[in-house]
């Protein structure tokens, strides 16, 4: 619902947009595919993907017509190769809606080239920052790269509008940002052990992943920037982050 109701989290999706180098091109990590190995996103007009059910008419009149870049995409599985892992590119898959729906706010216009990436919920945190350090050289060659997913994702959680953040929420989300201001990525890969309530903020680790890829994609000097902290319906964290 955020792409039609995106309220203060589509602000500052908005305010990146403005505020950011414009790239000329994007490569997002999305909760939203997952596969065996790393895969890309090769098609040249890559389609908008409704992937959910039950929501409301609107939504699914929507569109994110970005083009793609199969050079990049083919950049990309190049990179990964190098570091020894193996990739695929998908010439027909499109852009799902966590990609299509922050980009639609900071990026309104769609003309900035889009390639998406899986995740491998089975392989781990660990995985993902090692994809995110293959791919970083990107981000030297104008590619803005990110991760969407959430900084809590427990659906059962969840409360009506309004509901104030539920502690163990606030607990988990204060944990994993002192952990991104110090760059503990081992501590960080290791959360659902040594972290308060990891299991509960991510029952399943797809949407959690994502933030591995940025973390790995970000230079060991990075600066790590929090540009949003709001929890949703009592439990749905929506933290937001800039590495520069």
């Amino acid at each position: 619902m955020h792409a039609l109701e995106a309220g203060a989290a589509g602000e500052v999706w908005a305010a990146l947009g403005r505020r950011l180098p414009s790239p000329r091109a994007i490569l997002i990590a999305s909760a939203h595919w997952e596969t065996d190995r790393p895969a890309l996103t090769g098609a040249a007009e890559p389609e908008t993907i409704h992937d959910f059910y039950g929501f409301p008419e609107p939504l699914y009149r929507l569109r994110y017509p970005a083009p793609g870049s199969p050079d990049l995409a083919r950049r990309a599985q190049s990179l990964l190769d190098n570091a020894g892992l193996e990739s695929e590119i998908d010439p027909a898959r499109g852009l799902d809606h966590g990609a299509w729906a922050p980009l639609l706010y900071a990026f309104p216009r769609a003309g900035v080239p889009v390639v998406q990436i899986s995740v491998q919920t089975r392989l781990g945190p660990r995985h993902h920052i090692e994809v995110g350090r293959a791919l970083r050289p990107l981000s030297e060659e104008s590619v803005l790269i990110v991760g969407s997913g959430h900084m809590t994702h427990n659906l059962r959680d969840r409360r009506p509008d309004g509901t104030p953040p539920l502690a163990y929420a606030r607990e988990f989300q204060a944990w994993v940002n002192e952990r991104i201001r110090r760059r503990d990525l081992e501590e960080l890969a290791d959360y659902r052990s040594r972290s308060p309530h990891g299991a509960r903020a991510h029952p399943t680790e797809e949407h959690f992943l994502p933030l591995f890829f940025a973390l790995g994609a970000a230079s060991e000097d990075a600066k790590a920037e929090r540009v949003f902290d709001a929890i949703e319906t009592g439990s749905l964290a929506m933290d937001a982050y800039v590495f520069t």
